[in-house]
């Protein structure tokens, strides 16, 4: 089944790429493989990245969801990454930063707080690159709750990242998005930081700020 999802990859009839493949993965799975099984779904979605992109997501869901139902969290790392890679080039940001967050639960379950907090890192540039400070904002603050985001590295640079845009201090994000710490993460992390910031910076900042006055003042005698 997998040549033959090769060979259909070859002759370029995508929908039978993804039919043969699943059909492997499924042989796979009676067999109690779910290790090929995966690899499988993976080969089928890395073969259907640039003809069926949505298709191609699919299979590393799947591909994922096999590894971790057998305990395999660590195994679906590189499969998140692909899978949020392709809705980049999508220019699909919300998604791809959907993934590197499902990422960093995964590195949660298996305790791989370096991968966890590169993938929170990369989610809130990939919101930042997409011109969502809202959300980007909001993504670091709900990282946050996990202790080691905050005193790691890579909370670090998020936060002063988050901290130049509200600034809109254009030489501080060129700084932080030059460090070694962003250098790091994955390439096309890196080329869309690199970019930074997008649209007008001052238009950021100034939303920043109507932000911050629209907010109510805190009423001492109110605690409901």
């Amino acid at each position: 089944m997998e040549s033959a999802g090769a060979m259909s990859k070859e002759l370029r009839n995508w929908r039978e790429v993804g039919d043969f493949y699943r059909r492997a993965s499924e042989l796979y799975i009676e067999c109690g493989r779910s290790q090929p099984a995966s690899d499988a779904l993976a080969k089928g979605a890395r073969a259907l990245e640039d003809s069926q992109p949505e298709e191609a997501v699919k299979l590393y869901t799947d591909a994922c969801t096999i590894l971790e139902e057998d305990g395999g969290e660590q195994m679906t790392f590189d499969l998140y990454r692909a899978a949020a890679s392709v809705y980049i080039k999508q220019e699909k940001y919300t998604d791809a930063a959907s993934f590197l967050l499902k990422l960093g639960l995964a590195a949660d379950k298996c305790k791989a707080t370096n991968s966890q907090t590169k993938a929170y890192l990369s989610a809130i540039i990939v919101y930042l690159y997409a011109q969502d400070f809202n959300q980007a904002e909001k993504c670091y603050n709900d990282c946050s709750q996990i202790d080691g985001f905050l005193r790691n590295d890579h909370g670090r640079c998020a936060s002063k990242l988050l901290t130049a845009f509200k600034d809109g201090d254009l030489e501080e994000i060129k700084r932080i998005t030059q460090s070694s710490i962003i250098s790091n993460l994955d390439h096309v992390i890196i080329r869309l930081a690199r970019k930074l910031p997008m649209g007008d910076l001052n238009a950021w900042k100034a939303n920043s700020d109507t932000i911050k006055d629209e907010e109510e003042p805190l009423d001492e005698n109110d605690l409901t």
